[in-house]
């Protein structure tokens, strides 16, 4: 059974869709949240959930502290289960849009707010698809911002588009990691000593692995 890890909503059950769906372990976002509330990148932040599913790890996130939360899934069914899970977790801040990725990024004026961005898609959407959607993510990105994408630990690492930079992976099991921040635009000011910055998404790696890592 998929629960809620922690947080306001810690130890609720989540419902998942009948098919269609590979919702990431509890193992998995256990590590993965930790690891972004030790790095201070949730409470107050803006996460966007890419390739929803049942919405867990959107909702994890509001759990947590995050006060804007959008969930994007494009199947009916899946998206429905992300409805009655918001609604059974009663959490503020989170809504879902049932949309393909893709078109949302491209249609959604970029605001440049996104804190957090976690992408989970299906293990046989083609590296070109995922490609496309990074890059159509990049300028809804806040400076500093964290881009976390989860593949199956056999696929390679996603291409990068300009504007973000590769930080670290950490597999588990047949399940890696792979972690990128935003960088600053060429003509941004520089970040205050209050922002995030690269360095606090840089931070969400650092410590002890919970796994080996893919590369060096």
């Amino acid at each position: 059974m998929t629960r809620i890890v922690a947080g306001a909503a810690g130890g609720r059950a989540l419902r998942v869709p009948p098919r269609g769906t590979r919702p990431t372990s509890d193992r998995v976002r256990e590590a993965l949240f930790s690891r972004l509330d030790h790095a201070g990148l949730l409470d107050g932040a803006h996460v966007l959930d890419l390739y929803a599913g049942s919405g867990a790890l959107g909702l994890e996130a509001a759990s947590r502290g995050a006060t804007d939360v959008v969930l994007v899934e494009s199947a009916r069914t899946a998206a429905e289960v992300c409805r009655r899970n918001l609604a059974a977790l009663g959490l503020p801040g989170v809504r879902v849009v049932a949309e393909k990725v893709l078109p949302y990024l491209r249609r959604t004026p970029p605001r440049g707010q996104v804190d957090v961005a976690l992408l989970d898609p299906p293990y046989d959407l083609p590296e070109e698809d995922l490609a496309e959607a990074l890059a159509a993510l990049v300028p809804h990105l806040a400076e500093g911002a964290t881009v976390v994408v989860e593949r199956d630990a056999r696929t390679p690492e996603p291409a990068w588009p300009s504007g973000l930079e590769r930080i670290a992976d950490r597999r588990y099991g047949e399940t890696v990691l792979w972690f990128a921040g935003a960088e600053a635009a060429p003509d941004a000011p520089a970040a205050t000593s209050g922002s995030p910055g690269p360095a606090a998404a840089a931070s969400v790696v650092s410590g002890t692995a919970d796994g080996p890592t893919v590369t060096p």
